[in-house]
């Protein structure tokens, strides 16, 4: 009764809120509120979710923008989108905006700030992932962030394919049992595992790690997924204090490696996948709004969520968020 009360609460709060077309297939893309749209698809992630595990942490990548109605700091505060999501994550604030080891322009980092300070006030959690690599840059990073209370990740680049070794000590390191996401002061985020023999060599190495919070993905080496054990494996810090375990999720884009994907569509594309990412072979963008693509993403026992939930993660990862500005431009 508690659970169906969670429930019911989060859709009341929710669903009102949610675009009217929602149900509507529109012919012109022209119609479509893009920035809407993502904001449905999220707040209907978050539902599904929530419904099963009212703790499970949905936490949008980049596309920070939408958080208001107008994308703009000035803007109104979506607040229903505010209630769906329990933090954000964003990229390249200080460093790698225009390229690896690169700082971020100064007009470019002071916008996101106010959109990040709005989120903060709002006391939604902020994880935030530069990339560099030499160490003055690395130490500027970490002071930059932490003076905003951000959490921080600085990757050497966006492979994220290791666990990096560029401080003699992690900031905030400690052996709590973490059990909320206001718990966190570090993460590691390590979502390609191709550098790592086995799923147990994966889970030694991470085990050997006080992080806080990982962000993996929910197969290793893009097919062999984990199993709710050896997620619980995952969340035991080398301290002998636990960590909260967030699965990557990309909704914004179609992968050609996951197992949705169907060998006839490397010759007929479905309606709803159009071009092919440039920057990132086998990504295709989607029209996100497309019941097609919503059913492979969450509402049936095969949805991608439905893997997540069932494997033990303690929330998701949503990544191409910033969709709606490609189809908006």
């Amino acid at each position: 009764m508690k659970k169906l009360g969670i429930a019911l609460w989060i859709m009341i709060m929710l669903c009102l809120s949610c675009s009217e077309s929602d149900d509507a297939t529109v012919e012109d893309n022209n119609n479509i509120d893009y920035a809407q749209e993502m904001r449905d698809l999220v707040m209907q992630i978050s539902i599904s979710a929530k419904t099963e595990n009212a703790n499970f942490l949905i936490i949008p990548q980049n596309g920070i923008e939408i958080i208001t109605e107008n994308q703009m700091a000035s803007g109104v505060l979506n607040q229903p989108y505010l209630n769906a999501i329990d933090g954000v994550g964003q990229e390249d604030l200080n460093y790698g905006y225009d390229d690896i080891n690169e700082q971020t322009p100064a007009g470019v980092n002071e916008e996101l700030n106010e959109f990040l300070q709005l989120l903060k006030a709002a006391n939604k959690e902020i994880l935030v992932t530069d990339y560099c690599f030499t160490q003055s840059k690395v130490n500027d990073a970490y002071q930059r962030n932490l003076q905003h209370n951000y959490i921080p990740f600085i990757a050497p680049d966006r492979e994220l394919n290791t666990i990096p070794a560029l401080l003699e000590e992690l900031p905030g390191e400690n052996a709590n049992e973490i059990n909320s996401f206001s718990e966190v002061k570090n993460f590691l985020y390590l979502l390609n595992t191709e550098n790592f023999s086995s799923k147990a060599n994966f889970i030694q190495q991470i085990q050997q790690t006080n992080y806080d919070l990982l962000i993996t993905d929910l197969f290793f080496q893009g097919d062999l997924e984990f199993s709710n054990e050896e997620i619980n494996q995952l969340k035991v810090k080398a301290n002998g204090g636990k960590r909260l375990v967030v699965a990557y999720f990309s909704i914004g884009e179609a992968e050609d490696y996951r197992y949705y994907w169907k060998e006839s569509w490397n010759n007929n594309l479905p309606d709803f996948i159009e071009a092919e990412n440039p920057d990132w072979e086998g990504n295709f963008k989607v029209n996100y709004w497309d019941a097609g693509w919503q059913e492979i993403l969450y509402g049936n026992e095969n949805a991608y969520l439905s893997k997540i939930l069932n494997a033990g993660f303690d929330g998701t990862y949503l990544d191409i968020i910033d969709a709606y500005q490609y189809f908006q431009e």
